[in-house]
């Protein structure tokens, strides 16, 4: 099973495409997408989850369009979204959150609310069930986005930029539940962070300018860094290897 674009292009706006006609597969079970900030990688995940339309190409899973109009309700239903920014629903507690998020997804009000209960559960939050979701903090807030994102038992789940504005504690946190969920839910992770790398990640893709520049395992990524230091200190220097910079 992979993630698949094929021939894609997106533009903001006119004469400045972000993706000119990408082709490019994640086929890892948990994938690391790497990139300086305007890379491109927000518009590469918004497309592949479907919130963006690409102007020309296809976005596929497991043969299932992303764009097409009779596909796309399956298509969202298997592959879920966690954006950069999580919000609180006003009034909403934890679950009712979660909850709704299912609904949203086509699940019915009664499949939503028992399928809240395990999704909370696979995200350790089960003990804030009842709590107003705007009184979590910034990592509860990721782990509840999480949990919003496979509770209709999403395949596969694209995060973008989700340990951002997390401190070391949230961000273990994170690493722990990313690498527990990757038993059973296939992951497409963007960041321009390399510290976690070589501790959840089997595959690594890296973005610039709205081109891949590496695509492979960890450890041909790894093996791109001179020397024999770290994990964290080969993944940073292998990173700087291939990339020109922010835009």
């Amino acid at each position: 099973m992979s993630l698949l674009y094929t021939d894609c292009s997106f533009a903001h706006r006119p004469r400045r495409p972000v993706l000119s006609s990408l082709t490019l597969e994640f086929a890892g079970r948990c994938t690391v997408l790497l990139g300086p900030n305007g890379a491109g990688k927000s518009t590469l995940m918004g497309v592949g989850a479907s919130v963006l339309v690409p102007d020309a190409g296809r976005v596929e899973w497991r043969g299932l369009g992303a764009s097409g109009r009779r596909e796309r309700a399956e298509y969202r239903r298997r592959v879920g979204w966690l954006p950069q920014h999580i919000g609180a629903v006003p009034g909403l507690t934890v679950r009712e959150q979660a909850a709704y998020a299912g609904w949203l997804k086509g699940l019915s009000k009664r499949a939503a609310w028992d399928r809240s209960v395990r999704a909370l559960e696979r995200v350790r939050l089960t003990e804030l069930a009842g709590r107003r979701s705007h009184e979590l903090s910034g990592g509860q807030l990721r782990r509840l986005g999480i949990a919003q994102a496979v509770v209709h038992e999403a395949e596969l789940v694209l995060l973008d930029e989700p340990t951002a504005g997390l401190d070391p504690v949230q961000r273990g946190v994170f690493r722990e539940l990313v690498g527990e969920l990757s038993e059973s839910v296939r992951f497409v992770v963007s960041t321009h962070q390399t510290e976690d790398l070589a501790d959840i990640y089997d595959a690594v893709v890296v973005f610039d300018r709205g081109v891949p520049v590496f695509q492979g395992d960890t450890a041909g990524f790894l093996g791109l860094a001179p020397g024999d230091g770290s994990p964290e200190r080969r993944a940073e220097d292998a990173y700087r290897s291939l990339v020109r910079g922010e835009v």
